[in-house]
């Protein structure tokens, strides 16, 4: 449960981050992201998910995580 908590908390920073540096650049990003299609968006999110995964897998392979 600890590394799940400290995964999310990590996550919420790296999320952050460009809103903090460059929030105007991310304002016209988002735009653009509302315009996509929902199959693209789809599309993206899956791509995201299965390269998650696939690190996940490897890490816990490879004994990084115990």
């Amino acid at each position: 449960m600890k590394l799940l908590l400290s995964l999310v908390g990590l996550v919420l920073v790296l999320e952050g981050l460009p809103y903090i540096a460059c929030p105007e650049l991310m304002r016209a990003w988002l735009k653009k992201l509302s315009a996509l299609e929902p199959a693209s968006l789809r599309i993206t999110g899956l791509i995201a998910v299965g390269t998650g995964l696939a690190i996940c897998f490897v890490a816990r392979r490879s004994g990084l995580f115990g």
